[in-house]
């Protein structure tokens, strides 16, 4: 009777403190998302390049593609990418690489991009299923035969705040601007357009 009561006794001891720490947990400051943004930096997120803005987007997606990535919007001021890793056997990540190219100034000469990354991860979710057959007038009757089905959960979504990690795109971006052999910008200032079109119209005037 007495190792009965001491046994009783333990497991009542064990589950009131299981409940304490659960309610300790549920009682614990949560840290709010706003707090953790600082607005104090742009460095991190921005850079600002000698070009025009349609030459920087289109910088931007030659880098994210000799990179991997793969492009689903490719515009004249805003590009997007994404690519997939692998970090272990049942876990997936994906990260989506979006630029968005600003003009800088009255003359367009001069383009802030502004980039962003969102890393999402995902897991392996396994669910064993039997296969039940449906005979009338009896019901159903289940089969020794069972299935694993397999999908990818989403886990947590978040953005890569890095500085090293954008560090390393702008220079990308930096190398395309200024020159790869083979590059070629069909895009031109629109003053410089003007001036050669002034200059064929004055050429063709008879004398």
């Amino acid at each position: 009777m007495t190792t009965w009561r001491v046994r009783v006794s333990s497991g009542i001891a064990a589950a009131c403190a299981a409940a304490t720490t659960l309610l300790a947990a549920c009682a614990a400051p949560r840290v709010a998302v706003e707090t953790q943004e600082s607005f104090d930096s742009t460095a991190t997120y921005s850079r600002t390049y000698a070009a025009l803005d349609a030459q920087t987007c289109e910088a931007a997606r030659r880098a994210l593609l000799s990179q991997g990535y793969v492009i689903s919007v490719a515009a004249a001021d805003h590009v997007r990418g994404r690519k997939s890793f692998q970090p272990g056997l049942e876990s997936h990540a994906e990260v989506e690489f979006t630029v968005v190219c600003a003009k800088e100034g009255s003359a367009g000469r001069r383009t802030v991009a502004f980039v962003n990354a969102v890393q999402e991860n995902f897991s392996l979710k396994k669910s064993n299923s039997s296969a039940s057959v449906g005979v009338s007038p009896f019901g159903s009757l289940s089969l020794p035969f069972t299935g694993s089905d397999d999908s990818l959960v989403k886990v947590a979504s978040l953005t890569i705040t890095s500085a090293p990690f954008y560090e390393r795109f702008f220079q990308l971006v930096e190398r395309y601007l200024t020159g790869d052999p083979g590059q070629y910008f069909p895009l031109a200032a629109p003053s410089a357009v003007a001036a050669a079109s002034a200059a064929s119209q004055k050429a063709s005037e008879p004398r």
